[in-house]
């Protein structure tokens, strides 16, 4: 059994815990946040510690999960991994690309003392089975592509709030960028070579240097080109809120979401029932997911993978290197929106 702690009690630091709670797998055995937080019934049987150098120290856990804030990622996952524990840590891995380079480090550096030690960062679109056949399906045609990928996100109220602590530290193109430039990555193997931003301030209640708009393109090397656009706040639409298409020569396929569904609904972020392949000169097909796992049954599958990698030894350096890069592309569309200048990349 796993003996996992958790840091971060936010939204999905307590859907990570939920995980950690029923699987078999894996032992909950603490939990740390920075002030204290209403706890599901789940998990109110353990108290939450505010100190987590000493809850380390105290507990010595095989596995610590980090669902903090991003700015406060890489120091802790490196504390853990220095502490001999597998490191579980929410996207995006670090907010610059030389902490994300040092917690890779960190890995490897741990793995090498300790054979075995994994680090896995929460991608979560890639235990998505709907998500896993578009790649899938996209792989197959022959590339180079065109990704059309968005996600904006319609918050107020509660959500709203969410969003604003979030831009005070990550603008909303890398907080939710890294997931699609990981799935961009996924379907091409070439390298992204340059990266083109633009975003817009929308909002009075946001630091006047952040923008609450971004869209950016990136070219690869193999001259796949693609988009990510995303938005939030209660300005945003609803009714441009979820594109997920890949183009090739040959077709296209495109996931399509369930109707009903708030863009602000962190079920909606990730749910995506229907594959639809579109071959050139031939009638689309409808592929069905009926009953793809919802926000808490993805955060299952992905505790479970993790409990897989650990058990098997297995090699994560090309999910890690990904995710890194991933960082590396949406950083550079930060810069870019900045500087209104394209950023070529060595990454």
């Amino acid at each position: 059994m796993i003996r996992v702690l958790v840091v971060g009690l936010g939204q999905m630091g307590q859907s990570h815990a939920l995980a950690y709670a029923k699987l078999p797998e894996f032992e909950l055995v603490g939990l740390v946040n920075r002030s204290q937080v209403a706890l599901p019934a789940e998990l109110s049987h353990l108290e939450v510690e505010h100190d987590f150098p000493a809850a380390l120290a105290r507990l010595r856990p095989d596995m610590v999960a980090i669902a903090t804030y991003s700015d406060s990622h890489a120091a802790l996952a490196i504390a853990a991994l220095e502490a001999g524990a597998h490191v579980f840590v929410e996207k995006p891995l670090a907010t610059t690309v030389a902490d994300c380079e040092a917690v890779a480090a960190a890995a490897a550096a741990a793995a090498a003392r300790a054979s075995g030690r994994q680090l896995m960062v929460g991608h979560i679109l890639r235990h998505h089975p709907t998500w896993q056949a578009l790649i899938g399906a996209a792989r197959s045609m022959a590339g180079p592509y065109v990704f059309r990928l968005n996600l904006n996100q319609r918050s107020d109220g509660p959500a709203w709030e969410i969003h604003k602590a979030l831009m005070d530290s990550t603008p909303p193109i890398v907080d939710c960028g890294v997931h699609y430039v990981d799935v961009m990555c996924q379907i091409t193997d070439a390298p992204p070579v340059e990266v083109r931003g633009m975003g817009l301030r929308l909002s009075d209640e946001i630091a006047p240097e952040m923008y609450n708009y971004g869209h950016f393109q990136v070219l690869f090397a193999d001259g796949s080109c693609g988009w990510y656009e995303a938005g939030w706040g209660p300005m945003m639409s609803e009714t441009a809120h979820f594109v997920k298409d890949i183009i090739a020569a040959g077709g296209a396929v495109s996931l399509r979401a369930p109707q009903g569904l708030a863009s602000a609904d962190v079920e909606g972020h990730t749910a995506a029932d229907q594959l639809i392949l579109a071959p050139a000169g031939a009638p689309e097909t409808v592929q069905s997911f009926a009953g793809s796992p919802g926000h808490q049954g993805l955060c299952e599958l992905q505790a479970a993978a993790m409990a897989r990698a650990i058990t098997d030894g297995a090699d994560l350096a090309r999910h890690v290197a990904d995710a890194v890069r991933a960082v590396a592309v949406c950083l550079a569309a930060d810069e870019s929106v900045r500087t209104g200048a394209p950023v070529r990349l060595d990454v």
